[in-house]
């Protein structure tokens, strides 16, 4: 991919047509921590029927509609939503537009060392951006779910997306909204969780509000999960499939035992350091 797409124009020309403001965007290299972009005043929130986890009897009526076409039409012009998972609230962007690659990091202040996780729509969509080295079975076995699962990358690509490593976290969420999303944007999607670094990942829209200045849109399904319990903030678990008949947790996360004992399951054995 292209890391000269014409992003920002692109954006300003699509949130123009849907009644939506232009939002952040650029780009930046250096492994500092960056500082936020100016507030865009014009941040949107669309509210999803129910937790937006089950699709909506009538998504026309219930809003669901409205809410994935915001959603595509602000991701494919570059621009950074804030949207529900089946684990925490996330960030959202294209991943083949570098620009919008480097809002995100400005607006967490995150660090450009730490990697972002592709967000997919389906099991098949993996075999284009990762090289897959474990069976199709196990895949549909731990996806859709609140799993990361690391492999090394292919060409498709954008080479601006976590330039400094071989390998990609693939995440499909166990949620029908960022499924329906996915899979309507039609390419991957950065993803990463809606929160400045270091601090609390959010469980609901009003825990990240001092994000939502920098942001084009905020997709609220409701709460996540218990806002009560620790566990439910720990984000998905993060394996690294990377090594043919291995497996290595990099991050515990929420699904640790269920996680391993599928993969155990399938005959993969603990890699040495893994959190096991």
């Amino acid at each position: 991919m292209s890391p000269a797409r014409p992003c920002r124009a692109l954006r300003a020309a699509v949130a123009a047509s849907v009644g939506l403001s232009e939002g952040p965007a650029g780009s930046a290299r250096s492994g500092r921590l960056l500082r936020p972009p100016s507030p865009t005043p014009g941040a949107r929130l669309l509210r999803l029927p129910g937790s937006g986890a089950v699709r909506a009897a009538n998504p026309e009526r219930g809003g669901w509609t409205e809410a994935l076409r915001a959603a595509v039409a602000e991701l494919r012009a570059g621009a950074v939503v804030a949207v529900p998972t089946d684990t925490l609230y996330g960030l959202a962007c294209s991943a083949s537009c570098s620009e919008a690659l480097g809002a995100v990091y400005r607006i967490k202040g995150r660090s450009e060392t730490k990697p972002l996780a592709v967000c997919l729509g389906r099991v098949a969509d993996v075999y284009r951006y990762c090289h897959v080295r474990v069976p199709e079975e196990l895949l549909k076995d731990l996806l859709p779910g609140p799993v990361t699962l690391v492999m090394e990358r292919s060409e498709e690509l954008n080479k601006d997306l976590n330039p400094f490593t071989p390998l990609v976290g693939i995440r499909i969420p166990d949620h029908t909204f960022m499924q329906d999303l996915a899979q309507v944007f039609g390419g991957p999607l950065a993803l990463t969780s809606a929160n400045l670094s270091s601090q609390s990942s959010p469980l609901n829209v009003e825990e990240f509000q001092d994000l939502w200045p920098h942001l084009s849109l905020i997709i609220d399904g409701g709460p996540i999960g218990d806002g009560q319990s620790p566990e439910c903030r720990l984000g998905s678990t993060v394996v690294d499939l990377s090594v043919p008949g291995k497996f290595g947790i990099i991050r515990p996360g929420c699904a640790l035992e269920s996680t391993s004992a599928i993969l155990q399951e399938y005959g993969l054995l603990p890699s040495h350091g893994s959190c096991l």
